[in-house]
């Protein structure tokens, strides 16, 4: 990610507390700067709109997801599929307003964006499917159509807030209503897998999440 001073961060970082608790809509630059006591035009020296924050906050999630996939270390299988969907699944929580507000500040889907990692994540994700058709994991019959499994598995993932947001009337999500979501995600795929590494994830999960 590009270099920022200390104040643009604190403010990106206010920003976005501010933006997934009520909203981009409902959240002014005027709250954003008294939350960090400091003057709007202080704020606005750093990021001129309120539109430059979310921008600024886009890049930030993009920028964090390159970064995972360049830095990442491969390990087992197992520990590969899990930590994808739990980096993806965290990020969304970190950064939930995006998946809401969106259409509140820009004219264009984030996948449609030229630096958008979205297409690189889901193939990512197909391509731990072909790790583990590879190694003969699945049940027979239940690994033959990678892509249309894997989107969705992405969908569930991607998608979990406004599931409950919209079907489960939850108005306040709390990170283990998010951590669900991983086990829906799961729930998909562990049934077409063979019984040794439905184990292997399992206990992947558990040590991840301890």
């Amino acid at each position: 990610m590009k270099q920022r001073s200390a104040t643009a961060d604190r403010i990106l970082d206010a920003s976005r507390n501010l933006f997934n608790a009520k909203g981009y809509a409902a959240t002014s630059v005027t709250e954003i700067a008294a939350s960090l006591g400091i003057s709007q035009g202080n704020l606005t020296y750093h990021f001129p709109t309120k539109r430059d924050l979310a921008l600024a906050l886009e890049d930030d999630i993009l920028a964090i997801m390159r970064e995972h996939r360049a830095n990442q270390k491969r390990g087992s299988l197992a520990e590969d599929y899990i930590d994808h969907v739990t980096f993806g699944i965290e990020l969304t929580w970190r950064f939930r307003f995006l998946m809401r507000d969106r259409i509140h500040y820009s004219d264009s889907p984030i996948g449609q964006r030229p630096d958008s990692e979205l297409n690189t994540d889901f193939q990512g994700l197909v391509a731990l499917l072909s790790r583990i058709r590879d190694a003969d994991l699945f049940l027979r019959g239940q690994g033959e159509d990678l892509e249309t499994l894997g989107r969705s598995l992405w969908i569930v993932s991607r998608f979990w807030i406004d599931y409950l947001r919209e079907l489960e009337g939850l108005t306040q999500i709390s990170w283990a209503d998010q951590t669900r979501g991983i086990r829906q995600h799961l729930s998909i795929l562990l049934p077409r897998l063979k019984a040794s590494a439905r184990h292997d994830f399992e206990a992947a999960l558990e040590q991840r999440q301890q």
